[in-house]
């Protein structure tokens, strides 16, 4: 097979984001151009890689093998490069982060600060839940990550940072809101706003009141921190939030914390990586800022 560096690049592209309208505006190439060079792969490969139902496109198997092999050589190739850069003394100037959405409210002034400290580098950030988190970190895409508590069941790399309190909202005019101490049991005919299925704050949520056997009434499901603490501004349901995205809410008296027993529950925040992976020196100083910044705000 004659294969080229770039046909990969664009047949990975293609694949991740299962469109050849978005690989292209990825790449900054014309659609014309991405599908030249997936067919050109194809006819090397010998098999089709894609097949299309209706308007969305799909791998094939033979696209399946093929992306693993094209993410393992792109992953050998960056690797390849940054050790020359090691040696060389230079930074490759480009740092792939990958983040939970709710770090978000967070991280984007700790990549402002680090940008305005590192000029030259070149970062791509990737904001995404949890469980597609895992799933990058799985394909070794990103160089770090920033999540809460990294499964056990991975071989990651990790250290914590931040302390992540997780506390329960309500509208200003909820009836709640002048009690000074509730407990689960007064919480028994209320209805929760939930994050979607994958959620790390969902999760920890379903947890802890495992842990106290209460059976909550769930009263919607909505996708993202955004359409839950609006729904519960709107008085649709308490919720379970990061107090980090609730800060600006609560300032403006927008959204109040509830005193719940129990609350908050104290989580943390880690950086991590696959172990085994070489990280270039861009991403040992983001590494080191983060941990570094965590500490100076304790």
């Amino acid at each position: 097979m004659h294969i080229t560096i770039r046909q990969l690049q664009v047949f990975e592209a293609v694949a991740r984001r299962l469109s050849y309208t978005r690989a292209a505006e990825e790449l900054h190439l014309t659609q014309p151009a991405v599908s030249m060079q997936v067919k050109q792969l194809e006819g090397s490969v010998g098999l089709p890689l894609f097949e299309q139902m209706g308007k969305k496109i799909y791998l094939t198997q033979a696209g399946d093998v093929m992306l693993v092999h094209a993410r393992t050589i792109m992953q050998h190739l960056a690797s390849a490069a940054e050790e020359m850069n090691d040696l060389r003394g230079v930074d490759s100037g480009r740092l792939r982060i990958a983040i939970a959405s709710t770090v978000n409210y967070f991280a984007t002034q700790l990549l402002a600060t680090f940008a305005r400290e590192h000029p030259a580098v070149e970062i791509f950030l990737d904001v995404t839940n949890r469980e597609s988190l895992l799933s990058r970190l799985e394909d070794n895409i990103p160089d770090l990550v920033l999540m809460g508590k990294p499964p056990v069941d991975m071989d990651l790399v990790s250290e914590s940072f931040m302390d992540n309190p997780l506390i329960m909202i309500a509208a200003p005019d909820h009836p709640m809101v002048k009690q000074r101490e509730i407990t689960l049991a007064d919480l028994a005919q209320e209805h929760f706003l939930v994050r979607e299925s994958g959620s790390g704050t969902r999760a920890a949520m379903e947890r802890f009141f495992s842990e106290q056997s209460f059976e909550y009434r769930k009263g919607m499901e909505l996708t993202g921190n955004e359409a839950v603490k609006q729904g519960v501004e709107a008085g649709l349901g308490l919720a379970i939030v990061s107090a980090h995205t609730v800060e600006q809410e609560l300032t403006l008296k927008r959204l109040v914390a509830l005193k719940v027993q129990g609350l908050p529950i104290m989580r943390r925040w880690y950086i991590a990586h696959r172990r085994g992976k070489r990280l270039s020196v861009t991403a040992k100083a983001f590494r080191r800022f983060v941990l570094d910044t965590g500490v100076r705000d304790a």
